[in-house]
C-alpha cells in the first residue's frame, strides 16, 4: 500500500484544503456513494466479497474524519443479479438519490442495461464487469473499468490451456446470463482462431442442479480441458461435483469464481477441487516463497479479525476498497463532488496505486488494468482469499 497515496485518504482527507470556503460550504453534505450489487441470489458470492471491501474502506475514511470533512454515505441496493431490479435501482440512485458516484452492478447482464442510464445522467461510474462493450469513452465518458476486461481473462486462460496444458480439444461451458453468453462466445471464437478444436459448448441455467449431462457430453466429445465461464459459485461447484461423480480426470479452467472459498462448502469431496485453474492477479497471488506483494500483505495484516477473507476471493475485497478510495481521492484532490470534477480527475491518473493494481486512465482509454497483472492460479490454493500461481506459470 502506498503510504503517500493512502496517507492522503486516511490521514489528511479531513484536513485537505480546509481553508477554502467552497469546501467548507459543502462539508455538511455527505458523499453519496451508490453501490449496486447482488447480495442475494445465485450470483451473489462476488457481491458479498466486494461489499466487504466497500464497507471497510468507507468506515475507515469516515473514522479518520471523512473527505474534506464530508462523510461517505454508502447507499446499497441489492439487485439479486436481476437486470430489471438493477435498472430500477439505477433510476432511483441517479434521479432521486442523486449519488455523486456509483460502483457496480457486478454482473455484466445488469451492467449492459444500467451503463447507458448512468451515462445519460452523467454519474461517474466504476465498472467491475468484464464485457468489452461496457467501456467506451465516446458512448460512456463517465464509465471506468476497475477490473480486467473479458479479453484479458480469456487470453490468460486460453494460453494456459494450449501452451501449458497442451490441450487441443476444448469444451466451453457457461451460464445463460448476459455475461456467460458473451464469455462463451468470445472464448469459443478465440480458441478456434488459435487453432484449437472446440468439441462442445453450451449455456447452462445458473440454477441448474444437475449438470452431469453436460459433463458427459463434453467427455464423449473428447474434451481435454473444460473451460467454465460463470460467476455463480453454486454452478461452478456443481460442475466440479459432476466431473468427480463420473470419474473424469479432466482439468477445469475459467472464471475466477471457481477459486472462491465459497466453493469449498459446496463440494461433495475436497478432491473435486483438484486440477482447477482460474485467471488471477499478481497483486493477490503468492509467489514461489509463499509471499504476497508487500502492499497486499500490509492490507491483509490490517484487516485481520475485521474482514473475513477465508470464504471469498481477496481480489473482490481489494477492488471494493479501491472503488471507494478512487471516489474519495477525486473529491479530496479537486475539492468538488461534481461529476465533471470526478471524471476529469480519473481521466488523468497514471499508475494509480490501488490494492488490486496500478490503474492508468486517459480520456481515450477507460480500461485501466494492466494486462501483465493477469496470471493463472490454482483454484483450491486459497489462503486469506489469495491463490498460488498455476503449475508452469510464473
Amino acid at each position: 500500500m502506498s503510504v503517500t497515496r493512502r496517507g492522503v485518504l486516511y490521514g489528511s482527507l479531513g484536513a485537505a484544503a480546509a481553508g477554502l470556503s467552497t469546501r467548507r460550504a459543502a462539508a455538511a453534505e455527505p458523499i453519496r456513494f451508490g453501490w449496486l450489487t447482488a447480495l442475494t441470489g445465485a450470483n451473489s458470492a462476488p457481491g458479498i466479497g466486494f461489499n466487504r471491501g466497500v464497507v471497510y474502506a468507507a468506515n475507515k475514511i469516515n473514522a479518520a474524519g471523512g473527505v474534506n470533512g464530508r462523510m461517505i454515505d454508502v447507499i446499497t441496493r441489492d439487485t439479486q443479479g436481476d437486470p430489471a431490479k438493477a435498472v430500477n435501482a439505477t433510476v432511483e440512485l441517479a434521479s432521486n438519490v442523486k449519488v455523486h458516484a456509483v460502483f457496480g452492478p457486478i454482473n455484466s447482464g445488469e451492467s449492459l442495461a444500467t451503463t447507458p442510464i448512468f451515462a445519460r445522467s452523467k454519474v461517474p461510474s466504476l465498472c467491475i464487469c468484464v464485457v468489452d462493450s461496457l467501456i467506451d469513452p465516446v458512448k460512456y465518458p463517465n464509465a471506468f473499468r476497475l477490473a480486467c476486461n473479458i479479453s484479458q481473462w480469456d487470453d490468460a486462460n486460453r494460453r494456459y490451456c494450449l501452451d501449458i496444458l497442451k490441450a487441443k480439444k476444448i469444451a466451453v461451458l457457461g451460464d445463460n446470463t448476459g455475461y456467460g453468453t458473451t464469455a462463451v462466445g468470445v472464448s469459443v471464437a478465440n480458441f478456434r482462431k488459435a487453432g484449437a478444436e472446440v468439441v462442445y459448448d453450451a449455456l447452462i441455467d445458473a440454477d441448474a442442479q444437475d449438470v452431469s449431462p453436460n459433463m458427459l457430453r463434453a467427455r464423449s466429445a473428447g474434451a481435454e480441458v473444460v473451460t467454465v465461464w460463470s460467476n455463480s459459485t453454486g454452478l461452478d461447484a456443481r460442475m466440479m461435483n459432476a466431473r468427480g461423480r463420473i470419474g473424469w480426470d479432466v482439468a477445469l479452467s475459467g472464471h475466477p469464481s471457481m477459486g472462491s472459498g465459497d466453493v469449498a462448502r459446496l463440494l461433495e469431496k475436497p478432491s473435486y477441487w483438484e486440477k482447477v485453474y482460474v485467471p488471477g492477479y499478481r497483486s493477490c497471488s503468492f509467489d514461489a516463497n509463499g509471499k504476497l506483494p508487500a502492499r497486499t500483505q500490509a492490507f491483509v495484516d490490517e484487516v485481520k479479525g475485521k474482514v473475513e477473507l477465508a470464504d471469498i476471493s481477496l481480489w473482490w475485497v481489494v477492488v471494493g476498497v479501491d472503488a471507494v478510495n478512487l471516489v474519495a481521492e477525486a473529491i479530496a484532490k479537486t475539492g468538488s463532488s461534481d461529476s465533471e470534477a470526478i471524471i476529469g480527475y480519473w481521466n488523468h491518473l497514471t499508475k494509480w496505486p490501488g490494492l488490486f493494481g496500478d490503474f492508468t486512465f486517459t480520456p481515450e482509454e477507460h480500461n485501466g488494468y494492466p494486462t501483465d497483472e493477469v496470471v493463472m492460479s490454482v483454484a483450491n490454493s486459497a489462503r486469506d482469499g489469495a491463490l498460488n500461481f498455476a503449475p508452469g506459470y510464473a
